[in-house]
This record gives structure tokens, C-alpha cells and sequence, in this order.
């Protein structure tokens, strides 16, 4: 009877699982398959790989895995350098293709194609905290509701930004119930109307008069807050998901009382939201960076999902969001090293006192230009990178003016 060295009871010994993991994680991340990562004559066949797949790799473990990366990047940064702790995120969705024999695959209306889509959270540093696929069609107001509710990570999210298609009246007095503040890019501003305050103010603001319209109903919104707090706390403790509960929210259902109030609620918070926007070049500086980053991200997606051109090659949707949560764990792991890579470099003595503030503001751990993604994959399990554990390193000390 032929014995294998690689097993050990009835799994794989630690060291082979490590190595087997790693490799299953490379190959549904970048879409290139199990296939593809035994092809450069390794000890690891493709039989190997199925099996660690199909024992060791669920959804629930992928997401524990990156929030852990998540936490890790954020304990090991030197506030100096990339700014004390955030609680600022920015979300948005990308397209990816797919087959068309499955449940969420449609074809968008604004970016054409068929595919899914997968929402990011991400925060300010190029962390992302969150991911969700979600068909073209569903609510993005939900899926970043869903986002900072329940992404497991460390961070507590205050701002949330989002472009045009990420907010809703409704969305604005669900973020203010839930507490966090939700700052939208308009792109059709000058169709936004202010709410008045009270019906005693109608002659004021004479400047303002053609974009006023009528007063707040504040009386409904106080005849449904008990109505507001069991929502609000259905979504917090996870007993309803928030797809479901805006669904019944729409313009469909303009009679339902719920509605309305939520509706007066939303706008009298996004007439506070307007005025901010437009008076305060800061905040619109803030949330264009907060949305650039994301864009940034987004990008990145490209370069990592190299395999079968960018596809999501399977029908099952549990091999798509594997894939998806397999993408996000690479991606972060790739911000989580260059973070430590740059506080390397910048604590040697020829760097000190050379970056400004400006320096500092262009600095981003996502990047990709040293990486190669092609090529035969063999794993040395018994080397590491040369870098320094992240608690024994100097703080950088920066030039401020």
C-alpha cells in the first residue's frame, strides 16, 4: 500500500494545507483556475487543489479571512504617514461579465453587456471592508446600507460616500436612523429642490425662491417614529436584510404612511446635505477623493481578474461569490503588503523630513506596477519577504509645514 507524506490522518499536514490554500486562493481570484496553478510540475496536482477547494474554502472563512487582513492593515499603520484611524468610506459597483444561465446575471441598462455586479466598500487608504454580489437591477441604496452594517471589521463608519446612483430620499433618512452621515456626488444638481423648514419662512431666502419648495411635513414624521426605530433596528440586528425592507419603500407604495414619513425625513436631511454641499468647497474636495479611491480600487480589479477575460465563468452562485470573495482577499493581502513595504523604505534616515503634507496626500498602498500576475506558480514555503514585523518599526517622521 502506497502512503503519501502529504497526509496525515485525514487531511493534509498543516505545511502542504498552507501551500495547497494559497494556491486555490490564486487561482479563483484571478479567475485562472485550478488547472492553471498546477501546471509548472509541482507536488501539488490538480486532484490536490479540488479536494482543499471543496473541504476548506466557504464563504463564511474567506470573509473572516479578510476582515482579519483588514484589522491587521489597520493596526500596523503609522498614523504619520497615513493619517490617524478612518471612519470614512467610500462605496460603489463594477460590472463584471457572466454567463447568462443563472439567477443575478442581466443585461445593464447604463453600462451595456450582460454580467453581475460587485459593490465595494472601501475606505479612504485603499481598504476594502466589504464586498457583495448583487444583479444590475437591484438597489445600490441597499447594498451600501448592507455594506456598513455588516462588514466585521474594526472600522466604525461615519461618512459614507456614494455618487448619484448610491443615495435616494429614503436612503438619506435610513443612514441618519442607522447613525452614520451619507454624503452623495450629485451629477444632476440643478435639478435638486430645498425643503422649507415651516410655513412661516415662505418669504425668506428671496434669493433662493426659484429652487424652494413646500415646508416639511414634520407631524407625519413624528406620528411614525415608532415605525422608524422597529425598521431601523430590523436592519441593525440582521432579522431583515435591506433590499427587502427599501423594496417596500418605493414610489409603488407612495399611499403607505411608513413612506411618506421616511420620504419627509430623507428630504428635510438631504436640504440640509444641499445647502453643506454647495457652500463648502472642503466637503466637495472630500468626498471626490473619498470616490476616486474606489475608482482606484476598481481598476485594480482589472489587473488581478485576469483569467478567462475578466468572466465569471461559472453559473452557480456560490462559485461566483467564492470568486468574488477569493478577488477581494488577494486584493486587500496586496494593500496589506505594500503598506509594509512603504513603511520600510520611508523609515530609512535619507527619507526622513523629505515628504510634505502635499507627498503624503498622493501616498496609496494599492498599487500594482512591481507585480506579475503570469507566469508557473510554485510556492518556497520556507522563505518570507524581508520585511519587519510592523510593531518594531520607527515612526516616519514627515516634513509639515
Amino acid at each position: 500500500m502506497l502512503i503519501d507524506d502529504n497526509y496525515v490522518g485525514r487531511g493534509p499536514r498543516p505545511e502542504v494545507l498552507q501551500r495547497r490554500l494559497l494556491l486555490c486562493l490564486y487561482g479563483l481570484g484571478t479567475n485562472a483556475g485550478l488547472k492553471r496553478m498546477c501546471s509548472g510540475g509541482g507536488e501539488d496536482g490538480y486532484t490536490d487543489l479540488q479536494y482543499v477547494r471543496r473541504r476548506y474554502i466557504t464563504k463564511e472563512q474567506l470573509r473572516a479571512a479578510i476582515a482579519r487582513v483588514c484589522n491587521a492593515i489597520f493596526r500596523a499603520r503609522d498614523p504619520v504617514l497615513w493619517g490617524e484611524g478612518t471612519s470614512a468610506c467610500a462605496s460603489d459597483s463594477k460590472q463584471f461579465g457572466a454567463w447568462d444561465q443563472n439567477l443575478i446575471t442581466e443585461w445593464h441598462a447604463r453600462y451595456g453587456g450582460r454580467g453581475v455586479m460587485i459593490y465595494w466598500h472601501v475606505e479612504k487608504n485603499s481598504v476594502c471592508i466589504y464586498s457583495q454580489l448583487k444583479a444590475p437591477s437591484s438597489s445600490e441604496v441597499s447594498s451600501m446600507i448592507e455594506g456598513v452594517l455588516r462588514h466585521d471589521t474594526e472600522m466604525d463608519v461615519e461618512k459614507q460616500y456614494v455618487d448619484t446612483h448610491g443615495q435616494s430620499v429614503v436612503g438619506f433618512a435610513f443612514c441618519h436612523l442607522l447613525g452614520f452621515e451619507l454624503l452623495p456626488r450629485l451629477k444632476n444638481l440643478k435639478k435638486q429642490r430645498l425643503y422649507r423648514p415651516g410655513k412661516e419662512d415662505r418669504d425668506q431666502y428671496a434669493n433662493l425662491q426659484p429652487i424652494l419648495t413646500r415646508p416639511i411635513n414634520w407631524e407625519v414624521i413624528e406620528q411614525q417614529y415608532d415605525e422608524f426605530i422597529k425598521f431601523a433596528t430590523a436592519l441593525r440586528l440582521g432579522t431583515a436584510d435591506a433590499e427587502s425592507i427599501l423594496r417596500r419603500f418605493t414610489k409603488n407604495n407612495v399611499q403607505h404612511p411608513t413612506y411618506k414619513a421616511l420620504c419627509e425625513l430623507g428630504k428635510a436631511l438631504k436640504t440640509v446635505f444641499l445647502c453643506d454641499y454647495l457652500c463648502l468647497e472642503s466637503l466637495r474636495r472630500e468626498i471626490h477623493e473619498g470616490l476616486q479611491v474606489i475608482e482606484n480600487w476598481n481598476s485594480a480589479n482589472d489587473f488581478i481578474l485576469y483569467g478567462k477575460g475578466g468572466e465569471f465563468a461559472s453559473n452557480r452562485l456560490e462559485d461566483q461569490e467564492l470568486l468574488m470573495l477569493s478577488l477581494h482577499l488577494l486584493q486587500v493581502s496586496l494593500v496589506y503588503v505594500n503598506t509594509l513595504m512603504i513603511q520600510q523604505v520611508l523609515k530609512e534616515p535619507e527619507w526622513q523630513g523629505r515628504l510634505t503634507t502635499v507627498d503624503l496626500r498622493a501616498l496609496s498602498p494599492l498599487k500594482w506596477q512591481h507585480v506579475n500576475p503570469y507566469g508557473t506558480f510554485t510556492l518556497n514555503m520556507q522563505t518570507r519577504l524581508a520585511l519587519e514585523r510592523a510593531a518594531t518599526l520607527p515612526k516616519f517622521r514627515a516634513s509639515l509645514p
